[in-house]
């Protein structure tokens, strides 16, 4: 399989095509020799004829593409969407290295610093007069976190994946060494090999994904990047801030940390258990201190200083002198004996902490670190050893990385948030109350009442909870998991589990009841001055909930019993915006605006009571979940809202592809740290003279976009079944990408359907509706009764980046969608005046939002200010059109009643490859 499809393409962009075209043709010939010569010439033919409709608009290519797929027995076309899947899984893989290729480029040209890198930040920041002591404030009580999420879109197996990885790592190689003829030889048979693999790996998992298998997914990316490329990250800033303003000291704290969700996440996932959570703190705790013994151990590799050369501190002599290493060969080697003593302890810790032994053996016995600082102290006196006697530039590598990693990842690798349903929280809340004889009814309570009571009930140091008293199933799985919290932070420190959040808060007293049962299980001290071990979160989902969350928040800080476990969380205040949901509820607009002016709000009633607030940002993957380049995103904050402290969530398949590759990873997090730094201290929105009248403006576009997309998703009649049949809901339901149910409950609302398979399935058919339907008519609306209308929003584009941001995601989702596939999907709707109607409505609403975007934007056409993924994206279209073609006559087949499995396996793998083109599908 080869791209020929291509325009002469600047010298840059070469290698690109030369990586893809190989990739493709060791695919083609892995096709010929394992399927056979007719299985390859079908692809071969399938592809061209895609390939002149695409280029040409030949519609009798079309039809001769159609008409081989549909003729294709059954195990023949498995394997043509097998080849295309992987193909476009491959040119993934090529995009990726070709971007890191790129970076690397420009690194050894010695370009100008990029936008999104930390050396940008800083220049900005000394252009915009910022001072290093203003600098140095904001990073000192900085918090910058992304978060991986339980929400998993990633379809791709950890099998696949690593074979992925295989595949970039030869591709890295053909790049950065001077390859002789016999090892370039050797490279091209590793890729033939790996590329063979992948042709012979199951690319779909036969059973549904338990919270396990995500837990362990997730610690491979901490195994494969964060560990290692983050205090690279850190270090690399150090310097930079230390070549700028030397005057300062710039050992900075921990401010970049990688959060989870993973393990304990319960919102609407029963599997998520407190064995499950205490399992999930003793996997990630064994895969920080496997890492801290495998770099103790090169260490002590990269350290035998003979203390007759070079000499030590007492500190070190005293270290050297409590290890086990009683080695005649080591006798004057006491940075080499110091870490056999280090590594000895650790693998004690281990063996103790998470019952897991060391892959190599310890000198001797040793007593276990109490705590990660106790490992940090020793590593400490190392380097303070090495920097005091002439050698600080060999505490400057392995060793300072080593510190950096201990002083983030601690012996817990990352902080795992709790969250549940505020529903959830009340009725264990209320079971607890009317056991205790103490509130029959508390659900049938005002909210003001519920406060007084929860109020007084945090304050009274007697509990409610008896462990001689019977409950419900749910509500001792919800005490079990609280109980279970508190003895996991007793033996792994209060870092490991730090926050609740509460989903769908939608008032004062769902925080009121989680403190409550903090109170309940031992995790808050009760009394006239309450103190909690863990942050209570809001988050706030529906587009109602987003305009009530400042007036809830006032009431919380007017109760001093709130306002109490506030101080004793350092007067912070985390708040979390949901994306998705707003968006599901409202569309995409109305989501974005709602987000944006309830930060604004929140942002002045949190100056008012003195309290630092975080934003914790619920986004998703794709557009329609609040997706959309990082960087852009972070900067289109209101100003205020972001002030040092940000955490985002991290889902699906965006996880993967941000990293799973070490580079590519490592620039991801810069990405962040630097928009975060800029977001925090220049005025971005400086130049927005007119900001009151954009933001009427605004509101007035919102209201209508709001109008059109209600109308169309909850009151248009037959538009729940053109959804269902038109988009392989039903299926991505069954497809076993995570341990979560698609919907909360078993109703077929949309009200009910979580947002990731809403979103999934509207990408599948190519038609993205969440990422832009209800724009256009707005701006139809708008302009007809606005007379300077669309001068007006051209300005907005050109001076707000919120504005502007909303707009560039808007572009890329129409780049990605496709009309006429999408009406090909929409003939699975069985009845025919429910498929026209709606069909008309979302066609004419596509070209509107097209026609004036376009014109607010002064592009010719979408994505023209972006043009090399604008061709990444139409290069993939003649491979995803066949995807697209076999995906609808396989649900036909399995809807009629088809049951070989062949035919579900088929749909799946056609899911598999349609999400490896889109690539931000969920």
């Amino acid at each position: 399989m080869t791209d020929k499809n291509s325009s002469e393409l600047p010298d840059k962009d070469l290698p690109l095509r030369r990586d893809i075209r190989m990739l493709g043709r060791m695919l083609g010939d892995v096709v010929r020799e394992q399927e056979g010569d007719a299985v390859f010439e079908v692809i071969e033919q399938v592809r061209q004829a895609s390939v002149r409709f695409n280029r040409d608009d030949d519609h009798a290519a079309r039809r001769e593409m159609a008409e081989t797929l549909n003729a294709l027995p059954r195990d023949t076309m498995v394997s043509v969407v097998r080849a295309y899947s992987y193909f476009l899984h491959l040119t993934n893989t090529a995009e990726d290295q070709h971007h890191i290729r790129r970076n690397r480029d420009h690194a050894i040209a010695g370009s100008p610093p990029r936008e999104g890198s930390l050396l940008r930040a800083l220049e900005r920041l000394d252009e915009a007069g910022v001072s290093p002591e203003r600098l140095r404030e904001v990073l000192d009580h900085a918090l910058v976190s992304p978060v991986l999420t339980a929400h998993p879109t990633e379809v791709q197996r950890k099998s696949i994946l690593s074979l992925h990885r295989k595949v970039a790592e030869l591709l890295a190689e053909q790049d950065r060494a001077r390859l002789t003829p016999e090892e370039h030889a050797e490279n091209e048979v590793a890729l033939q090999a790996a590329i063979l693999t992948l042709w012979r790996t199951r690319m779909l998992r036969p059973q549904r994904l338990a919270v396990i298998d995500e837990v362990k997914n997730g610690i491979s990316h901490y195994k494969d990047t964060f560990l290692n490329e983050l205090p690279k990250l850190y270090c690399r800033f150090e310097d930079m801030l230390r070549e700028r303003y030397p005057e300062q000291d710039w050992s900075l704290h921990p401010f970049f940390r990688i959060g989870s969700w993973i393990g304990g996440d319960r919102d609407g996932n029963p599997f998520v258990t407190a064995p499950i959570l205490r399992e999930t703190v003793r996997l990630q705790s064994a895969a920080a201190l496997d890492h801290y013994l495998f770099e103790v151990h090169h260490l002590g590799g990269e350290l035998p200083l003979s203390q007759l050369l070079a000499p030590v501190t007492p500190e070190l002599e005293a270290l050297a002198a409590r290890s086990p290493d009683t080695s005649p060969h080591r006798a004057d080697e006491p940075y080499r004996r110091a870490l056999t003593g280090i590594y000895a302890r650790l693998a004690a810790t281990v063996k103790v902490l998470d019952q897991q032994e060391a892959l190599r053996s310890a000198v001797g016995q040793a007593q276990p670190y109490a705590s990660s600082q106790e490992l940090l102290e020793d590593l400490q006196i190392l380097s303070t050893s090495l920097t005091a006697h002439g050698a600080a530039k060999l505490a400057a590598r392995r060793l300072r990385r080593l510190i950096l990693a201990v002083q983030v990842f601690g012996f817990h690798l990352a902080p795992v948030d709790l969250r549940q349903n505020s529903d959830v929280h009340q009725r264990t809340i209320g079971e607890l109350l009317a056991v205790a004889g103490r509130c029959a009814d508390y659900a049938a309570l005002s909210e003001d009442e519920r406060i007084a009571l929860l109020a007084e009930e945090i304050a009274n140091p007697r509990p409610l909870y008896s462990p001689y008293l019977s409950y419900s199933e749910e509500t001792a799985g919800e005490l079990a998991i609280f109980f279970t919290a508190r003895e996991i932070k007793a033996k792994y420190g209060d870092v490991t589990l730090p926050n609740c959040i509460i989903s769908k808060t939608d008032g004062a007293s769902d925080l009121l009841e989680v403190a409550l049962l903090l109170k309940e299980t031992g995790l808050l001290q009760p009394g006239a001055e309450p103190r909690s071990s863990m942050n209570v979160i809001p988050l706030f989902e529906t587009i109602e909930d987003l305009r009530q969350a400042p007036a809830i928040m006032e009431r919380l800080f007017s109760l001093p019993v709130y306002r109490a476990l506030v101080a004793s969380r350092g007067n912070e205040q985390e708040v979390m915006l949901g994306y998705s949901d707003s968006n599901k509820d409202g569309g995409f607009l109305t989501s974005g605006w709602e987000l944006y002016k309830a930060e604004i709000e929140l942002c002045k009633l949190f100056d008012r009571h003195k309290i630092r607030m975080r934003l914790f940002h619920g986004r998703g993957g794709s557009v329609g979940r609040g997706g959309g380049p990082s960087y852009q995103a972070i900067l289109a904050q209101p100003v205020g809202a972001v002030a040092g402290q940000i955490r985002i969530t991290e889902q699906g398949e965006v996880i993967g592809s941000k990293y799973g590759n070490p580079d590519v990873g490592r620039r991801n997090l810069e990405i962040i740290a630097a928009g975060t730094l800029e977001a925090s201290l220049l005025d971005l929105e400086n130049d927005v003279e007119s900001a009151e009248a954009f933001y009427d403006s605004m509101e007035r576009l919102s209201r209508l976009a709001f109008a059109a997309y209600r109308d169309l998703v909850y009151e248009t009649p037959g538009f729940v079944q053109y959804f269902r049949e038109s988009t392989p809901i039903s299926e991505i339901a069954n497809l076993n990408i995570g341990s979560r149910p698609a919907s909360r409950t078993k109703s077929d609302r949309i009200e009910d359907l979580r947002a990731i398979p809403w979103v999934f399935s509207w990408a599948q058919c190519r038609l993205m509706l969440p990422g832009w339907y209800g724009f256009g008519s707005a701006i139809e609306a708008w302009l007809a009764e606005t007379p300077d209308g669309l001068s007006q929003l051209q300005r907005m584009y050109q001076a707000w980046p919120f504005f502007r941001t909303l707009l560039s995601n808007v572009d890329m989702v129409l780049a990605k969608s496709d009309l006429a596939i999408a009406s090909r999907y929409a003939e699975l709707v069985t009845d025919e005046e429910i498929r026209t109607r709606i069909l008309g409505r979302l066609r004419d609403e596509w070209h509107r939002t097209r026609k004036h975007l376009l014109a607010i934007t002064g592009q010719e056409d979408v994505l023209a200010e972006n043009p090399l993924l604008m061709r990444s994206i139409r290069n993939r279209f003649p491979y995803m059109d066949p995807l697209n073609h076999l995906q609808i006559e396989l649900l036909r087949r399995h809807r009629a009643g088809e049951t070989d499995e062949r035919v579900r396996r088929g749909i799946h793998m056609t899911i598999n490859g349609v999400a490896a083109g889109l690539r931000n599908s969920g």
